[in-house]
């Protein structure tokens, strides 16, 4: 299939995207996990089929850069033999599916994503290409701040709860019921309008109006959340990032030779189960007070066509200037790929030069219009207005 037809599409494996530098080709891991040969077999394709980069996307995927069009024939091949892509796009982009990288054998995670999974290859029909479900069953919620539409979650007394994104609210299930409440309320979305009236993510549908009918309105407090993980050891092994989101194919094959198996995260890192020391892995982030992580940027120019500027490497230099509870975006285009909501200092690549917007997102009037890169390095308070 050539890249071309499909640009504007969120990238698959089945149905890549073009992008400046090639396809783009995404991988969307069973069950939010890798085991250690599928991590190393997708290291060794990046390399052989794709420029080596791998992006970790906030949802929890992989994304091999660089791909070309007989390329993309023969990288799909060797996916299918890692069991790592679907039967046909359609059920591909359904299974959107967000797992909670610290799940336990005993907290249904893993089964009920399992038969999400299942339930979304036959449907429901006529979802957004971006819908998606958060499967999120510890006794504290990991995934509340990443993107998802439906959660399966856990209440503050601990039974399973189904919640529309954007609801306070979660309506209580049983382990039986709880994938066939999730899909019923994917059909209501549909059904209802929710692609219509919402712009296809069911917190915009609730907030302009859309009820949820009493069988699926839910009355539960959820969990409490956790705050934002950082690079450590946890009690399941080793959370490393990746700056940018963006590792080269050398450093996911060593942290696959030193891990039974890969947890993806929202966050752009991975979490390398049963570690009991951070790994010395060249490329990855293993120091939570790392600056890098103060910053977002997209893939910028030349990756992207749309991108007026090299967004990460200006990011890099900006982000020691960048208070330790604050939060840089840098982005190419007004689009925001990166990073939708807002930050503390977003910056708009354009034609002449960067718009700074302080406290919001690339959509809000800027501040300051048309800052060039040289200026604000060399004089960095000029992002927060503070002399």
């Amino acid at each position: 299939m050539s890249g071309g037809a499909i640009k504007g599409w969120c990238p698959g494996a089945l149905r890549p995207m073009l992008s400046g530098d090639g396809l783009v080709v995404r991988i969307r891991p069973y069950r939010g996990r890798l085991d250690a040969n599928q991590a190393a077999g997708i290291a060794a394709l990046a390399k052989r089929y794709g420029n080596g980069l791998i992006d970790l996307t906030s949802r929890g995927n992989l994304q091999i850069r660089g791909v070309g069009d007989e390329g993309h024939r023969l990288l799909i091949e060797e996916l299918s033999r890692l069991r790592l892509t679907d039967p046909d796009p359609e059920s591909e982009a359904r299974r959107n599916v967000l797992v909670t990288p610290f799940w336990s054998a005993s907290d249904d995670t893993c089964l009920l994503a399992a038969e999400l999974e299942q339930g979304l290859a036959m449907g429901p029909p006529g979802l957004p290409t971006k819908f998606g479900f958060a499967v999120d069953c510890g006794m504290e919620r990991a995934l509340a701040s990443a993107s998802a539409d439906i959660r399966i979650e856990r209440s503050l007394a601990g039974e399973l709860i189904v919640r529309a994104d954007g609801a306070e609210h979660g309506h209580p299930v049983t382990r039986r019921d709880a994938v066939k409440v999730a899909l019923a309320l994917a059909e209501w979305f549909v059904t209802s309008g929710g692609t219509r009236g919402g712009r296809g993510r069911m917190a915009a549908y609730i907030q302009n109006g859309a009820k949820l009918p009493d069988a699926l309105r839910g009355h539960v407090q959820p969990a409490r959340m956790i705050a934002e993980p950082r690079p450590r050891l946890y009690s399941q092994g080793a959370m490393v990032g990746a700056a940018f989101g963006q590792m080269t194919y050398e450093a996911l094959s060593d942290v696959a030779r030193c891990s039974p198996g890969l947890r993806m995260t929202p966050w752009r890192m991975i979490l390398a189960e049963d570690l009991r020391e951070m790994p010395a892995c060249e490329g990855l982030i293993t120091r939570a007070d790392d600056p890098t992580l103060r910053a977002v940027a997209c893939s910028g120019a030349p990756a992207c066509r749309e991108a007026q500027a090299d967004t990460r490497a200006f990011a890099a230099a900006l982000a020691p200037h960048i208070a330790a509870d604050s939060r840089l975006h840098v982005s190419g285009c007004a689009k925001g790929c990166a990073h939708s909501g807002p930050a503390s200092i977003t910056l708009v690549a354009t034609g002449e030069g960067f718009d700074l917007v302080r406290g919001g997102s690339t959509r809000e009037a800027p501040a300051l219009r048309g800052l060039s890169a040289s200026r604000m390095i060399a004089d960095p308070s000029v992002l927060t207005g503070e002399r």
